[in-house]
């Protein structure tokens, strides 16, 4: 070789792996034909590469050393025959060593034993449940620890034992010819697909998977002030992972069933109070069913909860009034405090009255001169589109 080896690469002669591997990197990046396509870079390249095939093998480095010839004479071009060289030291220098992993980048055997994946299931929940939390037994379908094995995934006696195909290393070299030579490159072992190791006696259990599905019996403590769509976590109680892997969180997503009186709106309930049209001219009181009621059940002859608040109609409440009862909504489910009961009233017109009734009304109308109103007229309220609409042709 007519140019020293150590020289094409900058190191000294006792340079470490790491600082001969370090160099070609940095080299290759910057004389790759894919970079530096000229023929005079791509001849450099051509002496790195073939400077690094060498110093990077202990034997060929000290073959080299003791002054003979590391290609066993095979004619000094880009790469001998048989020799060839790494694409996955190329790889490398451009991608920082991600290159033909058999684990999705990284070098070397996949590891059986990984975390199992998280489980999510849907539970339907009362409104006063959601409201006020509550505790609830599911039945789980996950995959668990098998018993038999206890995740080894080999049967009783037995273990895994090392891949004879790529000796334990979980990837196998192939080789193939391109025009930068004979490229060897790393896939994944075919014969213990990745793991490095094979079970010759899986487990009659688990096939070999370290897990089975179950069904189980899970206490799931719901807090108070969860809504349709918020999701509880417990850890460690999803999907045990391949090979007796640590298991995956479970989730469970609320969905809180509507309410024949209450409509939720964030901390607020609302609902609407249908009176007659003589209740609310002269006013009355109501018992209005809170939230609480739904708690109690028919068995229970004595409670702390209180289950009704008084409702004041005032004297001339008009149809659409809104009432707020302040602190008897909807806990929050973070921090402190409870929304409010938003009570709308409908006024109820009657449309059957017997001849007193009617009589009744007519007097009553001579006294407030009603007996044939005008009537108010008002513009109807404008739309958001028409109030929109306005201001833009204003401009």
């Amino acid at each position: 070789m007519s140019q020293d080896l150590y020289e094409t690469l900058g190191v000294s002669r006792d340079a470490d792996g790491d600082t001969i591997k370090k160099a070609y990197r940095r080299l290759a990046r910057q004389l790759h034909p894919d970079v530096n396509p000229d023929p005079e870079t791509q001849e450099r390249f051509k002496d790195v590469t073939r400077a690094y095939e060498v110093l990077s093998d202990p034997e060929k480095r000290r073959m080299y050393d003791l002054g003979g010839d590391p290609f066993n004479g095979a004619g000094g071009g880009f790469a001998g025959a048989g020799a060839g060289f790494s694409f996955t030291d190329i790889m490398d220098a451009f991608f920082g060593g991600a290159a033909g992993g058999a684990a999705g980048g990284g070098r070397g055997p996949r590891p059986r034993v990984r975390r199992g994946q998280d489980a999510l299931i849907r539970l339907d929940v009362d409104l006063a449940e959601a409201a006020f939390g509550t505790t609830r037994e599911l039945k789980v379908d996950t995959a668990v620890l098998c018993s038999l094995c206890q995740g080894s995934g080999a049967a009783p006696g037995s273990s895994p034992k090392q891949c004879e195909t790529c000796h334990g290393r979980g990837e196998t070299v192939h080789q193939q010819r391109s025009f930068l030579g004979e490229i060897r490159t790393m896939r994944p072992c075919a014969a213990c697909r990745g793991y490095g190791t094979i079970i010759p006696e899986p487990c009659r259990e688990c096939s070999g998977d370290g897990r089975v599905r179950s069904r189980r019996n899970l206490n799931v403590k719901i807090p108070a002030g969860v809504d349709t769509g918020t999701r509880v976590q417990l850890s460690g109680q999803g999907e045990v992972g391949p090979g007796g892997g640590p298991a995956g969180d479970l989730y469970v997503e609320i969905h809180v069933a509507d309410h024949p009186v209450f409509v939720r709106q964030g901390h607020d309930l609302h609902c609407t109070v249908t009176v007659p049209m003589t209740a609310a001219a002269l006013g009355t009181t109501l018992d209005l069913p809170l939230l609480e009621a739904d708690l109690v059940s028919d068995d229970d002859e004595a409670t702390e909860l209180e289950t009704t608040v008084e409702l004041e109609i005032r004297t001339g409440t008009q149809s659409g009034t809104e009432i707020v009862i302040g602190g008897l909504g909807v806990p929050a489910l973070r921090g402190s405090g409870r929304g409010d009961i938003v009570v709308r009233v409908v006024v109820e017109t009657p449309t059957r009255l017997d001849e007193r009734q009617e009589e009744l009304l007519r007097e009553l109308a001579a006294l407030r001169q009603e007996e044939a109103p005008d009537g108010q007229v008002h513009a109807a309220p404008k739309s958001v589109f028409s109030r929109f609409r306005d201001a833009f042709n204003q401009r």
